[in-house]
């Protein structure tokens, strides 16, 4: 594992081709110090709330940043970030930044408008947003392999994070970010909007408690791995900046099959389905199973024979079976008693017998009641508390690996062993290269 990390800073970054800059002046703010653990964590200045009925003061509310404002940053899958966000109490957005410019200025114009003034800025680089001392966080939403890269600049940058999910492109970029939020001690929320649906919370602690007996097997519902992308080359349009919507990936030309939104599919920018939706519902899995500071012990890959599925064994003797490439599957618990079936996002849940579903009354009794205020709420609250979110990168980190190990079984057809607790395979050099990738200039991590 790498313990530097050598990336860019915005002051060393040569100028981007195009540039949409409306700055804002900057604010004078005040930071609370407060102590934690025997760490100073530093509250940004929306702490204070107004006492008056309406939005929160200018002055006081907490400035936010949007990275990639395409897909789920706007147009939205299960609700639309920049949308959601600006509609929260006590927040003011200052900037977004997209390598697109129709994005950009769709955005933009969004944004002005909320506000009915013209104050929002726009970036092609999102080095620039960041490196802004008025802005408190940033929300990122831009395609999987960047993520890391974005997250530890933003943190350096003593920002704190919402990160879509999947958290990484591979393991060894997870642990950075959890390794880099620690060190700079910086609230990171993993976009796994299940974590905060009550109906989901529900289930998943009336089976770690039990209620299904022990449970034996899991079944998961999500699609397959990403291949390695041969696409044609095409003339990149006027309205992108390709270079830097590849960023730490390997070069390649322009197709319109990778950006906007297709880009799950290859290898070089995502992990496919295993981290796309197997990122919620491996998720699910681990938070049920009450894994979510540990791993499986054993990845088996099917071999048309005896084994019909990716199979993980974890050290407590539970399997896990990817026994389905449909998302509308969910996942299925298998206990003593009985099973359940849940479904991310949507918080759709099925226990059968029904008599073992959680009581009305269950779904806001809970361990942790800020898990049922809503997903954004929780992230902003923990900026202004320093409490640690409900996805917290190092639940993200864990339950991405999950995924991650399934699709280096699955590319090297043989059975792994894994050790949770080293993050690394256990006699298997060649797998243990896996876990990680080189990145294109500048972006090493």
């Amino acid at each position: 594992m790498h313990e530097g990390l050598s990336l860019p800073t915005a002051a060393t970054a040569p100028p981007s081709n195009e540039q949409v800059v409306a700055r804002t002046g900057r604010r004078d703010f005040l930071r609370s110090a407060l102590g934690l653990g025997g760490v100073w964590m530093y509250a940004p200045s929306a702490i204070a709330r107004a006492a008056e009925s309406g939005r929160t003061a200018p002055s006081n509310r907490i400035t936010l940043g949007f990275i990639g404002v395409g897909w789920k940053g706007f147009a939205g899958c299960w609700g639309s970030l920049l949308q959601s966000f600006i509609q929260e109490p006590g927040t003011q957005v200052s900037a977004v930044c997209d390598v697109d410019r129709r994005y950009r200025e769709r955005a933009k114009s969004y944004v002005d408008s909320f506000y009915n003034n013209s104050d929002c800025a726009a970036y092609v680089d999102f080095r620039e947003l960041i490196s802004r001392k008025d802005i408190d966080a940033v929300v990122i939403a831009t395609p999987d392999h960047w993520h890391a890269v974005m997250t530890i600049m933003a943190c350096r940058e003593s920002k704190d994070v919402y990160c879509e999910k999947p958290l990484s492109l591979t393991v060894r970029e997870a642990r950075a970010m959890v390794r880099e939020s620690r060190r700079f001690v910086r609230v990171v929320q993993t976009g796994s909007q299940s974590r905060s649906n009550p109906n989901l919370r529900a289930a998943c602690e009336a089976i770690r408690g039990g209620r299904l007996g022990r449970v034996r097997e899991v079944h998961v519902g999500c699609g397959g791995p990403s291949v390695p992308c041969n696409l044609p080359p095409e003339p990149a349009p006027d309205y992108l900046d390709w270079n830097l919507w590849l960023g730490p990936a390997p070069w390649r030309p322009f197709h319109s099959q990778i950006h906007p939104v297709a880009f799950r599919a290859w290898k070089d920018y995502s992990g496919g389905g295993m981290t796309d939706w197997g990122a919620h519902h491996f998720d699910l899995t681990q938070w049920a199973l009450g894994m979510d500071a540990t791993g499986p012990v054993e990845i088996i890959p099917p071999d048309g024979k005896e084994v019909r599925s990716l199979t993980y064994r974890y050290a407590d003797g539970t399997s896990v079976y990817h026994s389905s490439m449909n998302i509308d599957d969910g996942v299925t618990f298998v206990g003593t008693e009985g099973k359940a079936t849940l479904s991310g996002i949507s918080g759709r849940t099925r226990f059968d017998p029904v008599s073992l579903a959680p009581a009305a009354h269950e779904l806001v009794v809970s361990d942790d009641l800020r898990g049922n205020r809503g997903h954004y709420a929780d992230f902003l609250e923990c900026v202004r508390t320093r409490g640690k979110p409900v996805a917290d990168v190092e639940i993200g980190c864990r339950s991405v690996t999950v995924c991650h190990l399934g699709n280096i079984a699955y590319a090297l057809g043989r059975p792994l062993k894994w050790d949770p607790n080293g993050e690394q395979f256990v006699g298997d050099a060649e797998a243990g290269r896996m876990l990680e990738r080189a990145c294109r200039e500048p972006w090493s991590i």
